[in-house]
């Protein structure tokens, strides 16, 4: 079976004015071929769509199954062009995205904010993620693009475009109480607690900063604890188990028992950025980038 649209579009004519010769004007034709068009559906369909008398024409129960669909068929039609022009635009279809823990603190929601209202279209797939499960996750084609902790792996940097997007010092979290004076906080001065911290193979260049920082005021940290997420970071520091350094947008998270203090030690910019496959044609993520660059120039 192969309905043409041009016989749908024929049939609601006729089923419209209910009378073919009516149709045939409408439809800037002889009324012949049309009377031939609508008969051919009906031995395609394999039942009479019309009651034909000496009284005029009228729907028969099949007739009138058929059309409400052929009405949504012919209006879907109609909408393809502009869908196709949508897609190969950018302006609609699926974007992954996968983000570390503490961009969602600081640059993911304001940007998925104007992203969504530039291309209410597209549907979001949103994932937190590690750095290292991104870096899987892209080399596999698995998501669009991921927000994440630099450095890329030498194996990485071949397939995949990265673009820095937000650079931030390091602050310290701590149980509230543990810190008496007013003001930023220099690591010697603190109480000896266990550092909670990231593990290396998860994020190694957070890591690495942040053990810089006890190295550079002479200071050899005692790692209490590793955790893979800030949330959970940021709750053991709530439960009295340590102390950590995370980046500055992370005191955006509150969380009763913790008190966030500025370093006096020097500290060194941690970095966020999003990486995303150099081979990835699609127009979702294109509009994406240049969106974000945008954003980023402002």
């Amino acid at each position: 079976m192969n309905i043409e649209l041009r016989q749908l579009r024929y049939f609601v004519t006729v089923a419209e004015e209910l009378h073919f010769g009516k149709a045939a004007q409408r439809l800037h034709m002889t009324q012949p071929p049309l009377s031939q068009a609508i008969a051919q559906l009906e031995d395609m369909l394999g039942a009479p769509l019309f009651d034909r008398n000496r009284r005029g024409v009228a729907l028969t129960p099949a007739g009138g199954a058929l059309l409400p669909e052929a009405r949504r068929l012919l209006a879907q039609a109609q909408e393809l062009p502009a869908l196709v022009q949508r897609a190969a635009s950018g302006e609609s279809g699926r974007l992954a995205l996968a983000f570390v823990s503490s961009a969602d603190y600081s640059v993911l929601p304001p940007f998925l904010r104007a992203y969504r209202a530039a291309y209410p279209q597209v549907q979001i797939a949103l994932q937190e993620a590690t750095s290292d499960l991104q870096l899987e996750d892209l080399l596999r084609s698995r998501i669009d693009a991921g927000l994440l902790i630099p450095p890329l792996p030498d194996k990485a940097k071949s397939d995949l475009d990265y673009l820095p997007v937000l650079k931030e010092p390091l602050v310290l979290a701590a149980p509230l109480g543990l810190i008496t004076k007013r003001g930023k906080v220099a690591l010697k001065d603190l109480p000896t607690l266990p550092l909670i911290i990231f593990p290396r193979s998860i994020s190694p260049g957070l890591y690495d900063a942040i053990l810089s920082v006890f190295r550079a005021a002479g200071l050899t940290p005692a790692i209490g604890q590793e955790a893979i997420q800030m949330q959970t970071i940021v709750s053991l520091v709530s439960a009295g188990m340590g102390i950590a350094l995370v980046p500055q947008s992370v005191s955006n998270l509150m969380r009763p028992g913790v008190e966030y203090r500025a370093l006096a030690d020097p500290t060194p910019l941690v970095e966020t950025g999003l990486a995303w496959r150099r081979d990835n044609p699609s127009p979702v993520l294109q509009g994406f980038l240049e969106l974000l660059r945008k954003n980023i120039a402002c």
